[in-house]
C-alpha cells in the first residue's frame, strides 16, 4: 500500500511520542481514533511494515491492535525522524519520585521489608519469650466430641 510521506511521519511521530499506538480492526474506518487525518488502514498497514522488520511488537486483543516500540525500533525513527539522543518516548522516560512520602509509611517500608501497621491494640496478643512456662491445658482435660457430624455413629 502506498502512504504518503507526511501520513508515513505523523504515524511515526505518533508512535515515537507516547512509544505505543493503537488500532482497532476495522480496515474500512475512514479515520484513526488518535490522528483524525490518516485513515486506520494506512497506520495499520505502516505498523505492520515496522513489525515485519522486527521495529514494533504487535499484540491483539478484543478486535484492537496494541503496538509498542522495541529499542532497535526506538533508533530506526530516531534517525528516520532526525531526532536528538535526548528525546525518548513516554513510556521510556522514568517517572520522577515525589518530594516526601506520604503519610502512613513507617519505619518498616525505610528499612526495605513490607508495610507494617503500628501495634496498637493488639499487643496484649503478642507473647513474651523472655523464659516464662507457657501455661497449657491440664492434665484432667479431655475433651469430648459427640453430637451429630460427618462419621459420627447415629442411635
Amino acid at each position: 500500500m502506498i502512504i504518503t510521506k507526511q501520513n508515513r511521519r505523523t504515524i511515526y511521530e505518533a508512535l515515537f511520542k507516547e512509544g505505543v499506538l493503537v488500532a482497532p480492526k476495522d480496515f474500512n474506518r475512514p479515520s484513526h481514533p488518535d490522528l483524525p487525518e490518516i485513515r486506520n488502514l494506512e497506520v495499520i498497514k505502516a505498523m505492520q511494515s515496522l513489525t515485519s522488520k522486527g521495529f514494533v511488537k504487535t499484540q491483539f486483543s478484543w478486535q484492537w491492535y496494541y503496538y509498542t516500540l522495541t529499542d532497535e525500533g526506538l533508533a530506526y525513527l530516531r534517525e528516520w525522524l532526525n531526532l536528538p539522543a535526548e528525546i525518548v518516548p513516554q513510556t521510556h522516560m522514568k517517572p520522577a519520585r515525589p518530594a516526601g512520602r506520604p503519610a502512613g509509611y513507617g519505619a518498616g517500608a525505610r528499612e526495605g521489608g513490607a508495610y507494617r501497621a503500628p501495634r496498637g491494640d493488639r499487643e496484649y496478643r503478642r507473647r513474651d519469650d523472655a523464659g516464662e512456662d507457657k501455661e497449657g491445658a491440664g492434665a484432667g482435660y479431655r475433651p469430648r466430641f459427640g453430637g451429630v457430624g460427618r462419621g459420627a455413629p447415629s442411635s
